[in-house]
């Protein structure tokens, strides 16, 4: 009997984020019917910084299951868009803005993880670094060639046809089954799961942490280019304050997505769909139920109030006497 009340109870822990995604989703068409805003635009605007924050929040889900974080990836997703830009800018050649977009995306995630190795430090310590240094160098040339406030873009009409749900759909889901793929089918992910569960067996095993960190970082990157991508064909121009909060925004929205924080073997890749469109809608909500000077203050305080309560409800979920299986 205790035993089928414990599974009941764990089914119902799981399945809260995506009842907690409904729920909210409930709340925020009732706010905008009650303010009187068209829903049409707010689903929109939910949807475009929505599809950016699970983009980048999917791949960095191979990060954080290694027990490791990276707080650079906001700062890196600016970055590769300003790469982007001025490539387009130099050369009007589109295939080679996108080019340049991953490319320099991967390589700033690819070098987190390799400086990580060659120092012998933890990983998060190098994008500690990396979140100061590419956001130093994006807004300069950015302030260089646009200004302090205007910023630098490329012409609205080049990606106007890309900028529609069933394109950008396409590509998160492609995005999202190569990397549930990678995750849960190669032994690539049970490796990392491995890894993040315990770092000392895994060695012990033979299985090489740096290998693995550095595909992480890589996959992670992947999706760093692919947010940028899609910050463009949004808002075709960057400015200082560009993906300035994605960084901080994946960590909660992991956890609002079900994941232990801690990494290991009940890492989820879907935790950074469902987290990551609750966590913008939880957001849009507090600030339409908080409209003032003070909003963007009590919104933050709200925010992490609920990310707390979500830690402690998802790890009753994995609060056992017995090691993971």
């Amino acid at each position: 009997m205790e035993a089928g009340s414990e599974k009941t109870k764990q089914l119902l822990i799981t399945l809260l984020p995506v009842l907690a995604l409904a729920v909210l989703f409930i709340l925020f068409c009732t706010f905008v019917k009650a303010k009187g805003y068209r829903l049409d635009i707010y689903l929109k605007t939910i949807f475009n910084q929505g599809v950016v924050l699970a983009v980048v929040a999917t791949g960095a889900i191979f990060i954080y299951t290694l027990g490791s974080f990276d707080i650079s990836l906001g700062a890196a997703t600016l970055f590769a868009a300003t790469v982007g830009v001025l490539t387009y800018n130099a050369t009007e050649n589109f295939p080679l803005m996108i080019l340049a977009i991953f490319g320099t995306a991967v390589a700033c995630s690819l070098f987190s993880s390799i400086l990580a190795s060659a120092f012998h430090i933890p990983a998060f310590v190098t994008t500690v670094a990396m979140l100061s240094v590419l956001s130093a160098v994006s807004a300069q040339i950015i302030t260089t060639k646009g200004g302090a406030l205007g910023g630098i873009g490329i012409p609205k009409t080049l990606v106007k046809p890309l900028d529609n749900p069933p394109f950008k759909i396409t590509l998160l889901a492609i995005f999202f089954l190569v990397c549930f793929f990678v995750f849960q089918l190669t032994k690539i992910g049970r490796r990392q799961k491995f890894i993040g569960g315990n770092p000392v067996c895994a060695r012990l095993t033979g299985i090489p942490y740096n290998k693995y960190a550095i595909i992480a970082f890589t996959m992670a990157g992947i999706g760093v280019g692919l947010g940028a991508f899609l910050t463009l064909v949004y808002t075709p121009s960057v400015t200082t304050t560009t993906a300035s909060g994605i960084g901080m925004n994946i960590f909660v929205a992991i956890v609002f997505g079900g994941m232990p924080i801690s990494g290991g073997a009940r890492s989820r890749i879907h935790a950074a769909l469902i987290g990551g469109f609750s966590y913008i809608l939880l957001n849009n909500i507090l600030e339409l139920a908080l409209e003032g000077s003070s909003a963007y203050g009590i919104t933050q305080i709200v925010s992490a109030v609920f990310f707390l309560a979500v830690v402690c409800v998802t790890s009753m979920n994995y609060r056992t006497d017995l090691l993971p299986r």
